[in-house]
């Protein structure tokens, strides 16, 4: 039984695919298995629902991205959040957070950014607080996007509520020195398989030393492809030759996990199987 912690099944990307993933997936990943699909602006909210309810496995998260904080939303768009989490008491709010690199590092015409506005961390800040309120009041799970802005996420952590059950960090890009604070803080880690290039030392590193009751994985599909050697599934490029992350690579999370931390792949399954129910709630 595999859990997907992080995706975004909802993108247009894969959405040509998504009967073969259906298969894929609910062949992979055994009964009981879920993936957690992530909303990042108001206008895709609804196919996260409409995935949710087409497919027992999907659990819907709201929430609005740092890198769409720039973009035109409705005026009531907090209001329509806290609809979606009072509609669906298995709802998270997801994927919310802070990100310098969209203003400090992205290239001026990275195609990802689709030539939206980067709103300034002041305006990030803002959204950021307003939507984990909404999920600390509820005790919702919260997924937290966090790219070279440690900085400014510790702080607020530290002195804002968050929910009682914790808060995830998706794809976790800090450093292991931070991790035994974020963990009394109330952090839940979600291991990509990305982080499993070489390059990706430091990583590595910061997930060996996180404590077994904290760790999930994630592909983050349609982002975020593992390293070649490590794509179990593939999907056809699209129009931009660009060939999207699969679901199924999930597998490669666990195993190279397994592998960084030295535990036998099936033991670190289920512990992470007691981690998602914790965090996110019992399957449908």
């Amino acid at each position: 039984m595999l859990h997907d912690a992080h995706n975004h099944l909802q993108d247009e990307t894969v959405a040509p695919h998504l009967d073969r993933i259906a298969a894929v997936w609910s062949e992979l990943a055994g009964a009981g298995g879920e993936m957690v699909v992530n909303g990042t602006h108001p206008d895709d909210w609804p196919r996260v629902a409409a995935l949710a309810g087409a497919h027992g496995f999907v659990r819907p998260a709201y929430g609005l991205h740092p890198w769409d904080v720039g973009a035109p939303r409705p005026a009531d768009w907090l209001a329509q959040l806290a609809a979606r989490l009072d509609a669906d008491p298995r709802a998270s709010v997801g994927e919310i957070g802070l990100d310098r690199w969209i203003l400090d590092s992205a290239a001026p015409d990275d195609p990802r950014l689709g030539g939206v506005r980067r709103a300034s961390i002041d305006e990030q800040t803002e959204a950021f607080v307003a939507q984990l309120a909404l999920a600390a009041a509820r005790n919702r799970p919260v997924t937290i996007h966090c790219l070279h802005a440690f900085d400014v996420l510790l702080p607020l952590l530290r002195e804002l509520p968050v929910p009682a059950r914790g808060f995830l960090l998706h794809a976790y890009g800090g450093s292991a020195q931070q991790v035994p604070e974020l963990v009394g803080l109330g952090a839940y880690f979600s291991f990509n398989p990305a982080f499993l290039d070489r390059r990706k030392g430091a990583r590595q590193d910061a997930f060996r030393v996180i404590p077994e009751e904290r760790l999930l994985c994630e592909t983050d599909a349609p982002a975020m492809p593992p390293p070649p050697v490590w794509r179990t599934h593939k999907l056809p490029p699209g129009a931009d030759g660009v060939a999207p992350n699969h679901p199924g690579n999930i597998e490669a999370a666990y195993a190279g996990l397994a592998a960084l931390r030295g535990v036998a792949e099936a033991e670190l399954a289920a512990r992470i199987a007691d981690n998602f129910t914790r965090f996110f709630g019992p399957a449908r």
